[in-house]
């Protein structure tokens, strides 16, 4: 039972850690995930075929033992037809590299059909003597050489590729270099030594190689999905500062740190851009996108070391911490002038209202939050003549 308890082994290990990949799953997957399960699936039969023939030889069971062994071999070319796919789609290859390993995949099968039909009434491949014992066959040998030669080809080949590339690919191609080396080197092994089984030794390293990548690979691409959808959602579409979602967070953050005492100090700016309206209505909205756009360019390029927020149609929020808070009143100052010269020249008016955290007085950001924002009103009454 000693050949039959380490394909066990190697089944159990093979399901515990492609788990996730094998079993069945409604999610849309990807070429290159659906090819390298298809191969995970090859290899189950394998594993399983290989259990089996431990099992059916030590106990003399020659039949169902030639039987199984006939099964063995086929699900071993299948498992090396699904691997040449996984890898054509994995390296993203469909030019001659790709057509070359395809076509020595099929060549191999195809004539590992043909001799074991041959081997029905010629034993070439495999035969069992008169004292049960297995005996291989010039065919076999030919049919494990072809396969070295076929991962030769590929780690050559992918190994040339890792000089030529960088990033994600030259981990794909670093992933299929190594594969072939330890198909090679276990292919020969069961070469020689045919009542072991080596084959099935570096069918589980192979496996939990690319299941190592293709896990880093898939942490990767989510990562930078989840990246990229973060950023479309902390992002204002039309002026490219931070919105109202990510303003949400940042209160909640700033509330926070005050709670804990690690935060001290900030301060709070309210803008809102006067004549909006106005510039929708007579000029349409078109021309109000670059109004807005240009009234948030001006609030950037003054506070430039402070977070600026977009939070409603014409509102704009800046959160003063560092420099700017420190050089608040001049910072503002210098911006309301320029406002006073762009009212007079028919530009683009902001108004601006500014408060400071009082740690005496102040429960948390909303209360600083408001008095700006009154401030702001103030500003916007004195813009339009009001007060």
């Amino acid at each position: 039972m000693y050949y039959a308890s380490f394909g066990l082994l190697a089944m159990a290990l093979h399901i515990i850690i492609n788990l996730e990949l094998i079993r069945p799953s409604k999610m849309k997957i990807s070429k290159v995930m659906y090819n390298y399960r298809c191969f995970l699936f090859a290899i189950f039969i394998y594993y399983l075929t290989d259990v089996l023939w431990g099992i059916l030889y030590e106990q003399g069971f020659l039949i169902l033992a030639y039987v199984d062994t006939v099964i063995y071999f086929l699900s071993m070319v299948m498992s090396l037809i699904m691997w040449t796919r996984f890898v054509v789609s994995y390296l993203d290859h469909k030019g001659r590299f790709g057509k070359a390993l395809t076509l020595m995949g099929w060549v191999i099968s195809i004539y590992e059909v043909i001799v074991l039909i041959v081997n029905l009434f010629i034993p070439v491949v495999f035969s069992f003597n008169e004292e049960g014992i297995y005996v291989p066959g010039n065919g076999r040998y030919i049919s494990l050489i072809a396969q070295i030669v076929l991962f030769v080809f590929t780690s050559v080949y992918a190994f040339y590729g890792v000089g030529k590339s960088e990033g994600r690919r030259k981990t794909h191609y670093l992933t299929v270099a190594s594969c072939g080396i330890v198909m090679t080197l276990f292919i020969v092994l069961q070469t020689v030594f045919p009542l072991l089984p080596f084959y099935a030794v570096g069918c589980l390293i192979t496996s939990c190689l690319v299941h190592t990548f293709i896990n880093n690979d898939e942490k990767t691409v989510n990562y930078q999905a989840l990246n990229s959808a973060r950023q479309i959602v902390t992002r204002d579409a039309l002026t490219g500062v931070k919105s109202v979602h990510a303003y949400t967070e940042a209160k909640d953050i700033i509330q926070q740190r005050l709670d804990s005492g690690d935060l001290k100090q900030f301060g709070v700016i309210v803008f809102d851009l006067n004549g909006l309206k106005r510039v929708n209505d007579t000029f349409g909205h078109e021309e109000g996108d670059k109004y807005i756009k240009t009234g948030c360019m001006m609030i950037c390029k003054k506070f430039q070391h402070s977070p600026v927020y977009r939070i409603g149609g014409d509102e704009f929020v800046v959160i003063l911490e560092g420099d700017d808070y420190d050089d608040r009143v001049s910072l503002l100052d210098e911006f309301d002038r320029q406002i006073e010269d762009n009212r007079e020249n028919g530009l683009v008016t902001i108004s601006s209202g500014m408060d400071i955290y009082d740690a005496n007085t102040d429960s948390g950001f909303n209360s600083v939050f408001e008095r700006a924002d009154k401030k702001m009103y103030e500003r916007k009454k004195a813009l339009k003549g009001e007060i």
